[in-house]
């Protein structure tokens, strides 16, 4: 490098030592989080992880139990950053070190979805672990991440916080994930079609005999199947955790049988399940809908709560952004974990020499 480039680097070191920040935090406005932050320069060698570590703990101050995060890049499309098994071992190791005296947690969460198989380990990882397991929802939570937040005692959601439908999704021959219901749904519309005309006399269409022939028997089964297991999984969940404490009905008065929770498990998982309902598996449901049409309890976090949580997910808007990262599992309790694309994997150990990883 020529003694010019060398001063006009050094320069450029020293101009961002003078004008970049130590923390998002400090650039950050309230009501105005993430434009604030937006433009803002971090100086040199300072670790964004510390940030998002700062924001659980101002979480779990609030709410006063730990907090930890598992958060996929729902910002934009990088790489596979849903819920797959390569979590397992992170996520086992981030719960590890929670202090064993916690018997409550909470789960910061945020991600377009994955696989339901591995969802269920995480909750077996933290239901054979904690007595209390609360979500907090600040942004997407789509998919198997709806599935495991319906695993929790409560959840809260943030006013721009949204869950998805829970239908599961394979990929075609080209590669895109489609809804295996919406394959149930086109077979029971040709069905009425081909009835409808033979009570009119007329023959089955053409047309509707071509389509048929045309699909994947072996996509039929999976499309059953798929949205059997994912349907009784939320069931499950949901009639042991998120209903397992509701003892009287609200209205009636009357109490709440084994047998009437299991039918309001049922009900809810089936309509998060319908993909006639929603039409697009990407389709978001906010926390007034879910709980005025699917008759699923939404907690609204106060305003301290909310703070923090909204705080929190602009600096994983601005990480997410401004990075190639695909997900991040963190804790108050200080581990830190991420990917990258490209599968490179990255733990970083905190600034200050003795604390836990």
């Amino acid at each position: 490098m020529s003694k010019s480039k060398s001063r006009q680097a050094a320069k450029e070191t020293r101009k961002q030592f003078e004008t970049g920040v130590s923390s998002l935090y400090e650039k950050m406005q309230d009501g105005n989080e993430y434009s604030s932050i937006l433009s803002a320069t971090l100086k040199p060698n300072v670790n964004l992880l510390d940030d998002l570590v700062v924001g659980l703990k101002e979480i779990a101050r609030v709410r006063g139990r730990t907090c930890i995060a598992y958060v996929g890049n729902v910002v934009k499309q990088v790489g596979e950053s849903g819920i797959d098994s390569t979590d397992d071992l992170p996520f086992a190791e981030m719960v590890a070190k929670v202090g064993a005296a916690e018997k409550k947690v909470d789960v910061f969460l945020a991600t377009n979805g994955g696989y339901a198989q591995q969802v269920s380990r995480f909750v077996h990882c933290l239901r054979s672990r904690f007595e209390e397991v609360d979500f907090l929802i600040p942004s997407f939570c789509m998919s198997a991440g709806t599935i495991f937040a319906l695993s929790g005692d409560r959840i809260w959601m943030t006013p721009r916080a949204c869950l998805g439908p829970i239908d599961p999704q394979v990929p075609n021959k080209e590669g895109r994930y489609v809804p295996l219901q919406a394959l149930l749904v086109l077979v029971k519309e040709l069905q009425k079609t081909g009835e409808d005309a033979m009570k009119k006399g007329g023959n089955v269409p053409w047309s509707a005999v071509r389509i048929i022939d045309s699909l994947d028997k072996k996509d039929l089964a999976s499309a059953i199947t798929a949205t059997q297991y994912s349907t009784e999984m939320a069931t499950e969940f949901l009639k042991n955790f998120k209903l397992g404490k509701w003892t009287i009905r609200k209205t009636s008065q009357q109490p709440v049988t084994p047998d009437y929770r299991h039918l309001r498990a049922t009900e809810i998982a089936t309509a998060l399940a319908s993909h006639d309902r929603w039409k697009s598996h990407g389709h978001g449901i906010s926390r007034d809908v879910l709980w005025q049409e699917v008759n699923l309890q939404i907690d609204h976090p106060d305003d301290k709560l909310n703070r923090a949580m909204v705080r929190l997910w602009a600096v994983f808007h601005w990480f997410f952004d401004k990075t190639s990262a695909l997900k991040v599992m963190a804790s108050s309790e200080n581990y830190r974990y991420f990917r990258y694309v490209q599968a490179q994997e990255i733990m970083l150990t905190p600034a200050k020499q003795g604390s836990e990883v």
